[in-house]
């Protein structure tokens, strides 16, 4: 059974930085995976993504410079490092997988897998 952990959330102030995990298990890791995140009473939107190789990543326009998105396949587990975090991006954190893709795609209905979310709060 595909499964996606994510860790790493937590409580920062403004300019500080975090890196986010995600472990995968269950025979999926070699696909497109995606960060998304979503606050309250909003969609979830997406944040980075990286292609089966790890050649290709794709950021939201907001994050470009600052995130960085990368995967390790030794240890099965993408990551996201959080750099000049701002209050703003408090949120709930997601990694996703796409199924027979080894693309990414920027429309959170394209990954059929997820896990259950780290939170991230940047304090001003």
């Amino acid at each position: 059974q595909v499964q996606l952990v994510e860790s790493g959330g937590g409580l920062v102030q403004a300019g500080e930085s975090l890196r986010l995990s995600c472990a995968a298990s269950g025979g999926t890791f070699s696909n497109g995976m995606g960060w998304f995140r979503q606050t309250p009473g909003k969609e979830r939107d997406f944040v980075a993504g990286i292609n089966r190789s790890g050649t290709s990543t794709y950021y939201a326009d907001s994050v470009k410079g600052r995130f960085t998105i990368s995967r390790d396949y030794a240890k099965n587990t993408v990551y996201l490092q959080m750099n000049s975090l701002k209050p703003e991006e408090t949120a709930r954190y997601y990694c996703a997988v796409r199924s027979g893709y080894s693309s990414v795609s920027l429309n959170r209905r394209d990954y059929e897998y997820w896990g259950q979310g780290t939170q991230v709060t940047v304090s001003s």
